[in-house]
């Protein structure tokens, strides 16, 4: 590696750890704001609340790691630009696709790290801050597991097994609720096909079903119903699914859900959940790639650089945000296919990006 390449590429990695310090920082103060009182109304000691927030600055550098990869690279582009040495190296003879270059090696190598993290260190540390903010915070326990898309959850007086297709819903499928004797005997075994709950009257509202009912002599007596309401020990929000816990899934883990899914939506949105992390990953290149050239063309037009790129950069980011996750919902609904999701966004910065490098360079 000559000079040149060291010099941009220590430029490159001090602005994207100044970057991640201070975007992560701004985060952790507004989060430690937000969610600080709800440590100490429960009475939670400051280690723990110490510890929460430190476990969550993976988590900040995962969401944020494209805008990091984006701005180190304006940035480094923009000082080289603002100081001259940009000039003095194209007066040199030295190209621009090699003054750029070392910038597009830094965010494929940092763009590797976030790879690697999303595979072997975000499961655990967003598992242990759901532990921390579900179970121990608010007092919330994952009461049972889930298998072939089905939950089993253990209540105070019995097991409940239901498939639960929107977590934001209080409405179960293939619903049972059983109770047992000490002898492990099924003593009354309720289920339905559809069941939900009645927030006003704090009831259970189940749907064609049927209870089985153990009598004195063991034997068991069957009765039908078309509606019926039910007072059970637990609510719908005793069954405890946190909105993120598919982030608590590596890489991996999120294409084995792939092979589990039983039904072609969940498939499709299998599919789509593991298309779209990896495609937020290698976000950070493609938006490095249009990003340079704004900057330049920024002070070929206006004569200024970083005052103009680093506004524009952001509103780049954020454009790009609303539409990978614009393209992610269609992409669920069925409306496109996962890979035009992931990928369409990717080849057109990264189309644009190269066009407008190129035109640069002449």
């Amino acid at each position: 590696m000559n000079l040149l390449n060291r010099y941009l590429l220590k430029q490159f990695f001090k602005y994207f750890f100044t970057v991640n310090a201070g975007f992560v920082s701004i985060y952790l103060l507004v989060d430690f704001f937000e969610k600080f009182d709800d440590f100490s109304n429960a009475g939670k000691p400051l280690s723990m609340a110490l510890g929460y927030f430190i476990l969550t600055i993976p988590s900040i550098v995962d969401q944020l790691g494209p805008v990091f990869i984006l701005l180190s690279g304006v940035i480094s582009l923009g000082i080289l630009n603002h100081s001259n040495e940009l000039t003095a190296l194209k007066a040199g003879g030295i190209p621009l696709r090699l003054i750029v270059r070392p910038l597009l090696l830094g965010s494929v190598f940092f763009t590797l790290l976030f790879v690697l993290a999303a595979e072997f260190i975000l499961p655990i540390t967003i598992a242990k801050t759901n532990h921390i903010w579900f179970e121990q915070l608010k007092g919330k326990v994952m009461l049972g597991i889930m298998r072939n898309d089905r939950y089993y959850y253990k209540g105070k007086d019995g097991f409940y097994s239901f498939k639960w297709p929107d977590t934001n819903k209080y409405t179960f499928g293939s619903f049972s609720f059983s109770q047992w004797d000490k002898n492990y005997n099924i003593k009354t075994l309720t289920t339905a096909k559809i069941a939900y709950w009645d927030q006003k009257k704090d009831q259970w509202i189940l749907i064609q079903g049927q209870i089985q009912k153990q009598g004195a002599d063991k034997e068991y007596q069957i009765t039908n119903f078309k509606r019926l309401r039910l007072q059970l020990p637990e609510h719908p929000e005793d069954f405890l699914v946190p909105a993120n816990k598919t982030a608590e899934l590596s890489l991996s883990g999120l294409y084995r859900e792939i092979d589990r899914a039983d039904a072609e939506h969940k498939v499709r949105a299998a599919w789509t959940l593991f298309l779209g992390k990896l495609s937020y990953i290698l976000l950070g290149i493609p938006l490095l790639l249009l990003g340079l050239p704004i900057l330049l063309y920024s002070y070929s037009k206006w004569g200024r650089d970083l005052s103009v790129a680093i506004p524009v950069s952001c509103g780049l980011a954020f454009f790009a945000w609303g539409i990978w996750g614009a393209l992610q919902s269609l992409a669920i609904a069925g409306y496109i296919s996962p890979i035009i999701a992931a990928c369409s966004i990717h080849i057109i910065f990264s189309f644009t990006g190269l066009l407008l490098l190129i035109s640069n360079d002449r």
